[in-house]
C-alpha cells in the first residue's frame, strides 16, 4: 500500500500496483513541482514515467517516481542554449557564439530588452524615427562613411546591396575573390539570388585592371571586390589596385562596392596581429560601399554592416528585403555600445574581449597551463591519464585570417597508456562536456587538447571540477 510518501509489497504483476495520475497529483513533492512548473508539464512527465514503469513491469517507490517526474520535467525546462567554456583554439568559433560581448554591450542589451525604448521614435521631435540612427553615427565617425545601415549578418549585407543596386544587371568580380565561407555560403550563388548575373574576370591567381576595364560596360550593374579573408593565394598573383577599380567604376557610373567580411576598424597590427584592411581606408581608397560582419574582429553582436555613399545607402533602405533583415533593438543597443568603444582606441584590450583574446601573450597562456595541469591531472586521475603542457597554435576563426595562427599553449591529455583510441578520446571529451559549463575542446594528434587561450576565468574553471562528481 501507499502511504503517500512510499508504497510497500509488491505485486507479481507490478503493474497493477502503480498509483494513479491524480493521486501522485496530491504528493506533497509533486504539488511543489506543479507550482514551480505548472501543472501540464508535470501531468505529462507523470504519465511517462508511470508508463515506462509498466513497459518493464516495476514498482514504482514514491520517492523514485517523484525523482523521475522531476528529472523529465528539468530536461523539458532547460535553456538548450548553454554558456560552454571554449577551449578548442579558435576564438571566433561559429559553433561556439563567435565573438564574447563586453560588458558595455551586455548592459545596454539588458537596458533595453527590460521595456520599451526609442527604437524607431525621435524624443526631440516626438515623431518616427529611424532605428539605423542609433548606430549610424559611430559608424560614420569609425569608417568615414556619409551614411550607413545594419543587417542581421553580413551575408544579408551582400546580399542586399547586390539586390540594390544590380539587380537584373551584370556584377564584375575577379575569378579569384569568387568566395566560399562557412555553411556553403557562396557568392555566386548571393549573386543568383540577388537577381544580378555573374561576370567573371581575370583568372584564379592574377587578375590586372585591364580585364575590368574590357569587362566594363552598359550592362555592368556594380564592380565588386571580396577580400579574401578565409583563405589566401600565394606565389604568382596578381589584384588590381583598388583606387583604379573605384576610379574605372566611376566613370562608367556604377558603384564600386568591397565586401570585407570579417572587418575591424582599427588596425589590427597595433596589437601585434596581423593587418587586415579596414572599412576606412577601403573607402579612402576609392570603394563606393563596404560590407562587413559586426560579430567578428568588431566583436559585437551578430550584424551585417554597409556603409559609404549616402545615396547608395539610401537606395538600399528603400529595398523592401531591408525590412525582412532589420537588426532589433537589442541588437542594436549592443553593437552602439560596441563601437563607443572604439572611441577609446588607447583601452580597447581592456574593453573589447575578442581583441584582448586575440592579443593575449603566448607567455600568460602557458603559466596557466602550468598552474592548471595538476590540478586537471588530479580530476583525471580515474582515467590513468597523461597531462602535458604543450605548445599549440590557435586560429582566429570564423573565416578571419585563416593562415594567420597565433602561439599558444594547451593541455594535452592522453589516454592511458598513449594509445590513441577513439573510444578513449571520445570518453575524455564527454567528461569535460559534462562539467556544470560545458568545457569544449579539441581532438588532434592522438590527444585530447585544452587551448587555454580563450580561458580567462581561473577560479571560475577550478570550481566546475570542484562542483562536479568524482571521477
Amino acid at each position: 500500500m501507499a502511504d503517500g510518501r512510499g508504497m510497500t509489497g509488491v505485486h507479481p504483476d507490478a503493474r497493477s500496483r502503480l498509483p494513479a495520475v491524480d493521486t501522485v497529483l496530491g504528493w506533497p513533492a509533486i504539488a511543489a513541482l506543479v507550482s514551480t512548473h505548472g501543472r501540464p508539464l508535470i501531468v505529462e512527465a507523470i504519465r511517462e514515467a508511470l508508463a515506462a514503469r509498466r513497459l518493464v513491469n516495476e514498482p514504482a517507490p514514491a520517492q523514485a517516481l517523484v525523482d523521475d517526474v522531476e528529472a523529465r520535467v528539468l530536461a523539458v525546462v532547460a535553456p538548450s542554449q548553454r554558456k560552454v567554456i571554449n577551449l578548442t583554439g579558435t576564438v571566433l568559433h561559429t559553433n561556439l557564439g563567435r565573438a564574447p560581448l563586453p560588458m558595455a554591450a551586455i548592459d545596454a542589451m539588458v537596458a533595453v530588452a527590460s521595456g520599451a525604448s526609442n527604437l524607431e521614435y525621435n524624443l526631440d521631435t516626438g515623431k518616427r524615427g529611424d532605428r539605423d540612427d542609433h548606430v549610424q553615427v559611430w559608424l560614420r565617425r569609425l569608417t568615414g562613411a556619409e551614411a550607413a545601415t545594419v543587417v542581421n549578418n553580413n551575408a544579408a549585407a551582400v546580399l542586399l546591396t547586390l539586390n540594390s543596386l544590380a539587380r537584373h544587371r551584370q556584377v564584375i568580380v575577379s575569378r579569384g575573390e569568387l568566395i566560399e565561407i562557412g555553411g556553403a555560403f557562396r557568392l555566386p550563388d548571393i549573386m543568383a539570388r540577388a537577381g544580378c548575373k555573374l561576370y567573371e574576370v581575370g583568372t584564379t591567381n592574377r587578375t590586372h585592371l585591364h580585364d575590368y576595364t574590357e569587362a566594363i560596360g552598359p550592362r555592368t550593374g556594380l564592380v565588386l571586390k571580396a577580400h579574401t579573408s578565409n583563405y589566401r593565394i600565394e606565389g604568382f598573383t596578381a589584384h588590381a589596385d583598388e583606387r583604379a577599380l573605384g576610379k574605372l567604376a566611376g566613370e562608367h557610373g556604377v558603384p564600386f562596392v568591397v565586401d570585407l567580411g570579417a572587418g575591424t576598424v582599427v588596425d589590427l597590427s597595433r596589437f601585434g596581429l596581423p593587418r587586415e584592411p579596414t572599412p576606412a581606408g577601403t573607402l579612402a581608397s576609392g570603394a563606393d560601399l563596404v560590407t562587413f560582419s559586426g560579430d567578428k574582429l568588431l566583436g559585437g553582436p551578430q550584424a551585417g554592416i554597409i556603409a559609404g555613399r549616402a545615396d547608395l545607402v539610401a537606395r538600399i533602405k528603400r529595398n523592401p528585403m531591408k525590412r525582412a533583415m532589420r537588426c532589433d533593438k537589442v541588437t542594436l543597443a549592443a553593437l552602439e555600445a560596441v563601437l563607443r568603444l572604439y572611441g577609446d582606441p588607447d583601452r580597447l584590450l581592456e574593453h573589447v574581449p575578442t581583441l584582448r583574446l586575440l592579443a593575449r601573450p603566448a607567455l600568460e597562456i602557458r603559466a596557466l597551463a602550468e598552474r592548471l595541469r595538476p590540478f586537471v591531472a588530479q580530476w583525471l586521475g580515474g582515467e590513468q591519464t597523461h597531462v602535458e603542457v604543450v605548445s599549440v597554435a590557435s586560429q582566429i576563426g570564423s573565416g578571419s585570417l585563416p593562415v594567420n595562427l597565433l602561439p599558444s599553449f594547451a593541455l594535452r591529455i592522453s589516454p592511458p597508456g598513449h594509445v590513441a583510441s577513439g573510444r578513449a578520446l571520445k570518453r575524455i571529451a564527454g567528461r569535460f562536456r559534462a562539467l556544470p559549463t560545458p568545457v569544449i575542446g579539441r581532438v588532434s594528434d592522438g590527444a585530447f587538447l585544452l587551448d587555454l587561450r580563450c580561458l580567462e576565468d581561473e577560479a571560475g574553471f577550478r570550481a566546475l571540477f570542484q562542483r562536479s562528481c568524482a571521477p
